[in-house]
């Protein structure tokens, strides 16, 4: 068995820009250590699934470009940047179906390329985040820490050493945006400036009482529910 990797991509793999199959959602975004459950069964994606099982177990979540909601069941265009995902638990149904739990790995910029196979395939480049510096990190870390204490019920310790732009996605995460400020931001890959924005939305967008859960847990692997939250699309 190969060495696991410290992180992805290896240099072999940066280099050589690795091929990877295509989910695309509407209004869901893969951050890099959210996970996010999905149920597959569509004959496409299940077919996906089996290949990913037989390989890696990586997967491109692909944001649906807003507007192009209705064709799903073909080939909607995707925002360029996505999110690269591994599939962490699965499990097989007797139907044929499977439930997935998909870890965020890394923000990706995504080139679509033929593929052989049912469903859609890219071409994946990881793309670094430009990071703070200290004293910057240092603000923002314990203004991040405090908005998402206030944004989630019964908070877990948050672990020490997560980076802001870690902070920042988890605000995001638990803060309702549009759909056209949510992408922006997923994109920003300056770190400061997504940590900002996404406290200066935080601040702006009060508490509801019936405010949703955030689209996709993080930092643990919840137990397998009986039916997962989120879908493919309809074949």
């Amino acid at each position: 068995m190969d060495a696991i990797p410290e992180s992805w991509p290896t240099d072999e793999e940066q280099r050589r820009k690795p091929i990877v199959p295509l989910f695309p959602l509407p209004n869901v975004w893969l951050f890099p250590g959210a996970i996010l459950p999905l149920q597959i069964f569509e004959s496409r994606y299940k077919q996906m699934i089996e290949d990913c099982l037989d390989g890696p177990g990586r997967i491109v979540m692909g944001t649906v470009v807003q507007g192009a909601e209705d064709d799903l069941s073909g080939s909607p265009p995707c925002y360029p940047i996505a999110g690269l995902g591994e599939i962490g638990r699965h499990e097989r149904l007797p139907d044929g179906r499977f439930h997935i739990f998909l870890v965020g790995l890394a923000r990706v910029q995504i080139e679509e390329v033929d593929s052989g196979r049912l469903y859609r395939q890219v071409r994946v480049h990881r793309l670094d985040e430009i990071q703070a510096d200290r004293g910057t990190s240092v603000e923002l870390d314990e203004k991040l820490r405090e908005a998402i204490s206030v944004r989630t019920e019964d908070l877990p310790e948050i672990p020490d050493g997560l980076s802001i732009g870690r902070l920042a996605d988890i605000l995001l995460l638990r803060t309702p945006l549009p759909h056209p400020v949510l992408n922006g931001l997923y994109g920003e890959l300056d770190v400061a400036a997504r940590a900002r924005s996404a406290l200066a939305e935080h601040a702006r967008r009060p508490m509801l009482d019936d405010e949703t859960e955030p689209q996709a847990d993080d930092d643990s692997m919840p137990d397998l529910p009986d039916d997962a939250g989120r879908t493919d699309g309809d074949g």
